[in-house]
């Protein structure tokens, strides 16, 4: 299926149960202090782009799915604009900052590389964020849980599409300085939240026997690690890489 259109059976799954981010990763990410404008590539349903907003960054939030901007809380910061990561429509060198959050992967990433060095400023930053259901913490059994059994469904998406742990910078040329920070990070889900945020996934079947197979596996997993509040405690690997596009970069004399 065309990545453009994978979410949108999915946009009420994602506004209601996607996770945020660390505090630290946005303050990573605006350590200088010197963002003003910066463009949300891959926006969703503007989770990372009114986080970045209530921290008094000006965003343009690029969503192509409308059924994902559809559903976006409004925030005064924001701008939404229809458009794909490979051609976003924003003036050369309009943004200092670039994020995407949970999204990189979807992406042509040699077009990519190319459009964000197009509109970064000389020696803007490019942050690409993800969440990872964390299965190494083993005071976490709910996400070691989830993660076994929406792995078989995980399988179905191509190895080009798949999130990685490794690099996404290695083998281009466009940005240089790269730093890697990892985080911990824990939502706190409710039964029908946890049942939501596997829907929430691109991958994750809406029927069948792999889909009931799913739920059902969610219900005894809630069961057994709910807390007295109603709630499950969803541990996250938060991963955050960062670079500076190479325009202004030279050559030593």
């Amino acid at each position: 299926m065309e990545p453009t259109r994978r979410f949108s059976n999915r946009a009420t799954d994602y506004v209601s149960s996607r996770p945020g981010y660390p505090e630290a990763a946005f303050e990573v990410t605006l350590t200088d202090g010197d963002v003003f404008v910066a463009a949300d590539v891959g926006a969703g349903t503007g989770i990372s782009a009114r986080a970045l907003a209530d921290r008094g960054v000006d965003v343009f939030a690029v969503e192509p799915n409308a059924a994902m901007r559809a559903v976006a809380a409004p925030h005064p910061r924001v701008r939404w604009i229809s458009a794909r990561a490979e051609a976003t429509g924003l003036a050369t060198g309009g943004v200092q900052l670039v994020l995407c959050a949970q999204a990189f992967h979807w992406f042509d990433r040699p077009a990519a590389f190319a459009e964000f060095a197009r509109i970064l400023r000389p020696a803007g930053r490019l942050a690409l964020l993800w969440n990872y259901a964390d299965p190494d913490d083993p005071d976490d059994p709910v996400a070691a849980g989830y993660n076994a059994l929406v792995g078989p469904a995980r399988e179905t998406i191509p190895a080009s599409r798949k999130t990685s742990l490794g690099d996404p910078f290695t083998g281009q040329d466009l940005f240089r300085d790269v730093r890697h920070e990892q985080f911990q990070h824990v939502q706190v889900l409710d039964r029908a939240g946890l049942i939501a945020r596997a829907l929430s996934s691109s991958f994750c079947p809406k029927e069948g026997e792999l889909h009931q197979r799913i739920v059902n596996g969610l219900h005894e997993l809630f069961e057994t690690h709910a807390g007295a509040d109603g709630t499950v405690r969803f541990g996250y690997r938060t991963t955050l890489w960062l670079a500076r596009s190479a325009s202004l970069w030279h050559s030593p004399c």
